[in-house]
């Protein structure tokens, strides 16, 4: 495949930022797989814990969450934080993935069409074939397949480098520590 301008310049970014390209791309492609089955998981936990709550309780939900918090046996107590805790930790992937897609639709060369092609391969809750997504984005094969992988590269310096250090502080202030930022940042790196 051909190095573009945007890739050469995409490149130089990965290097600015001291990461690794070919494991940040791989690692970024991998999350844009998964992002339809982490978001469709994620609703059914959402309906299961609003079903508990309103069978505990009634229709509700603050009486219901107070009553499993305060009253319902520990077993269930800590059945139910684990769910909770593992939604919110779901929603904030969530929040940083969809904070490096707004990255990337401010990008100033391609942005919007990179967002585009991102949205309907991996965001979108419908899944479109190579054809439709050809149609619909008015390209041929090899340039879509070009963008695409520009595209992906962008999200993972939109990721790794700008969505995880903007929580960084967030880190840093509930924990008092580093240590859950950083992790991500050696995920990137190595």
């Amino acid at each position: 495949m051909r190095t573009t301008k945007t890739m050469k310049s995409i490149s130089l970014m990965y290097d600015g930022m001291h990461l690794n390209e070919e494991k940040v791309y791989h690692k970024a492609k991998l999350l844009l797989d998964i992002y339809r089955d982490v978001v469709w998981k994620t609703i059914q936990e959402v309906d299961l814990v609003r079903e508990v709550c309103e069978s505990y309780c009634s229709q509700n939900l603050n009486t219901a969450l107070t009553y499993l918090n305060d009253f319902a046996p520990t077993e269930q107590r800590e059945e139910f934080k684990n769910k909770i805790s593992c939604i919110f930790e779901t929603a904030w992937i969530i929040e940083l993935i969809d904070t490096a897609m707004l990255k990337i639709y401010e990008y100033h060369t391609n942005g919007k069409l990179y967002h585009e092609i991102l949205s309907k391969c991996y965001v979108n809750a419908v899944a479109m074939n190579e054809q439709e997504l050809l149609e619909c984005l008015s390209m041929e094969r090899t340039c879509f397949y070009m963008r695409k992988k520009e595209a992906i590269k962008l999200f993972g310096i939109a990721l790794w480098g700008y969505a995880l250090p903007k929580y960084k502080t967030v880190f840093i202030e509930s924990n008092g520590s580093e240590a859950d930022y950083t992790y991500f940042l050696k995920v990137a790196s190595n």
